[in-house]
């Protein structure tokens, strides 16, 4: 976290709104697409992101929800908001690296801080069903 946040927690770090820009590219399909919206992780460090999707000819309405829940330090644990285990977010020096298998596929997530209202976060998700990144931008609202 920015050394101006050092003291505080994660979870204070990331609670409220951000406004979240993602770039998606799928090697396997040859389709480039983009995401647009806003997220907010609440007092309880619910997730939830709602926006507009454009990928390939499809454009609508999209959402994620995810739960972070706090380990202390700099630690949280990412779980799918059905409470299925995704990765360890550890903060502790401004970057984080996870990894998530999915059945026959790996997601490897790599983030930064960037700024004391902004992060960063580059996923790839490799296999025998999936190529694609996904790179995306958050800037607290």
């Amino acid at each position: 976290m920015p050394a101006d946040h050092r003291d505080d927690s994660v979870a204070a770090f990331l609670r409220g709104r951000w406004r979240v820009r993602r770039r998606i590219v799928d090697h396997r399909a040859g389709v480039e697409g983009s995401f647009a919206g806003a997220a907010e992780f609440g007092d309880d460090l619910s997730y939830h992101e709602q926006g507009e999707l454009t990928y390939g000819d499809h454009r609508g309405p999209a959402t994620r929800s995810l739960r972070y829940h706090d380990r202390g330090g700099h630690r949280l644990e990412v779980t799918f908001a059905d409470g299925r285990p995704f990765y360890l977010l550890d903060l502790s020096d401004d970057a984080w690296s996870a990894e998530h298998p999915c059945a026959a596929d790996t997601y490897v997530v790599a983030g930064r801080v960037t700024g004391p209202d902004s992060y960063t976060e580059h996923w790839h998700a490799t296999g025998p069903n999936k190529d694609y990144e996904l790179f995306t931008s958050y800037e607290r609202l």
